[in-house]
């Protein structure tokens, strides 16, 4: 594989496999070598745990290692995705243990490193990058269209963020709408809330509430976090709820609303069940244009473009029923605002399923499924860790839900969410990809994860 170091003594390469072994905590799990240059970049932070493992090793090599040997800022793919290389090492990455707390506060704010880890289904090729959003050069945010369904490749939503790693976000409306399932927060402002449980396109996830995400708040502190959209339309008859905002499932019952962050078809959002995205649409549907706080119109639910200032409410069944009470010229102040479990503000929120909580896997997690992987996890320190699993390819098996937690555990996460997979996992890396997605083509997606430096 270009770009990799090669040659180094067999005694150099003994120490580093004796020095870098992590085993796994959980038996018959995946096991893991990890290079030098990974011990000395991210002490204390990457894979620190005992516990007996898996007798078969993987090996890990930093995007640094890669760079100083061919001058690449990611890897190079080729074979290196198939068997199991022996170890490398970088010159200057064995560190003496008095050393390590310097060499930890010299270490980069944002690093990558490529893993081969044992499987019960074989050998799953990992990529993780951890960014440290305790300096103040660092930050996170979430990368998105114009619109919430407007869709994008990872290395397009990338460059036009300005960042130097990225990972899709969460599961989408694919092929529909193309909207996020979860609540997504971009600089402060809410663009989509959750829609129902049983409408969410994700695996399930034992204790995942709709709201759960992950988030950062403005000072730059990750966390898990649960929000809720709170939301009412106040006119002549009184006050009614808004159960969702820009979601392409409106709850039964209920009124939905709709901005200018949302393009398209708002009559589609009204129909299906709660559990069911294929079941009828509602037999009473109807929208109210609400600009300046005035009535402007009544009407059939439309689709397109929402211009500026206006927004309009969406309501079926019950919520419908409510809605035709108002009257063109009626004056209607809408109200939104959005709560975190926490109590802290989100600055950024991306929707993902815990998978991870207090640096332990969320019990009865999947243990059968396996899929390439995306996943998101918070360092007890404050970094953020981007994970990808390659999957559906006869070189790397993919993980089940139960290994990807373990896997955000092994790379210092404490908390973590799983994001969405199979054709959608993408991380971008300094303009690379460095995951092997597992389709031709890469999926366009609504949202990612950002990291942005200086």
């Amino acid at each position: 594989m270009a770009g990799r170091v090669h040659g180094r003594s067999a005694a150099l390469l003994g120490a580093a496999v004796v020095c870098a072994l992590v085993p796994s905590s959980v038996g018959g799990g995946p096991a893991t070598v990890a290079s030098s240059g990974d011990l000395a970049a991210h002490a204390g932070v990457a894979g620190g745990s005992g516990g007996s493992g898996s007798a078969q090793n993987a090996v890990a090599a930093t995007s640094g290692d890669r760079a100083g040997a061919g001058g690449a800022a990611g890897p190079v793919r080729g074979a290196a995705r198939g068997a199991l290389p022996a170890p490398e090492v970088s010159s200057g990455t064995l560190t003496a243990p008095g050393a390590r707390d310097s060499a930890a506060q010299r270490a980069p704010a944002v690093t990558h490193r490529e893993e081969r880890i044992a499987t019960p289904a074989g050998p799953v090729t990992t990529d993780v990058v951890v960014a440290d959003l305790r300096r103040s050069s660092i930050r996170a945010t979430l990368l998105t269209g114009a619109s919430v369904g407007e869709r994008a490749t990872v290395p397009v939503h990338a460059e036009r963020g300005g960042t130097v790693a990225a990972v899709n976000g969460d599961f989408f409306d694919l092929a529909r709408s193309n909207a996020p399932a979860g609540p997504s927060v971009r600089d402060g402002r809410m663009l989509t809330s959750a829609v129902p449980p049983g409408r969410r396109l994700a695996p399930a996830v034992p204790g995942s509430e709709p709201g759960d995400a992950l988030t950062i708040d403005a000072g730059g502190t990750p966390r898990l976090d649960r929000l809720t959209l709170v939301a009412s339309a106040v006119g002549p008859g009184g006050t009614l709820p808004i159960r969702s905002l820009n979601a392409y499932a409106v709850p039964v019952g209920g009124i939905g609303l709709f901005t200018a962050d949302w393009n398209g078809d708002r009559a589609a959002a009204l129909c299906g069940s709660d559990t069911d995205r294929d079941a009828p649409c509602a037999p009473d549907r109807v929208e109210v244009v609400v600009r300046d706080d005035r009535v402007t119109a009544v009407r059939p639910p439309g689709s397109g473009p929402i211009p500026a200032g206006e927004q309009i409410l969406a309501g079926r069944d019950e919520g419908a029923a409510a809605l035709r009470g108002l009257a063109v010229g009626d004056r209607v102040t809408v109200r939104q605002r959005v709560t975190t479990g926490s109590g802290a503000e989100a600055e950024t929120a991306v929707g993902g399923s815990p998978v991870l909580r207090d640096g332990a896997p969320v019990p009865g997690l999947d243990t059968a499924s396996r899929d390439p992987r995306s996943a998101a996890g918070v360092t007890e320190d404050g970094r953020l860790v981007l994970l990808t699993a390659d999957g559906r390819d006869s070189t790397s098996a993919g993980l089940t839900l139960a290994e990807t937690a373990e896997q955000l555990r092994r790379a210092g996460a404490v908390d973590g969410v799983n994001l969405d997979g199979g054709g959608s996992s993408t991380l971008v890396y300094r303009g690379q990809v460095v995951n092997r997605p597992s389709e031709d083509a890469q999926r366009p997606v609504p949202n990612a994860i950002g990291i942005v430096e200086g």
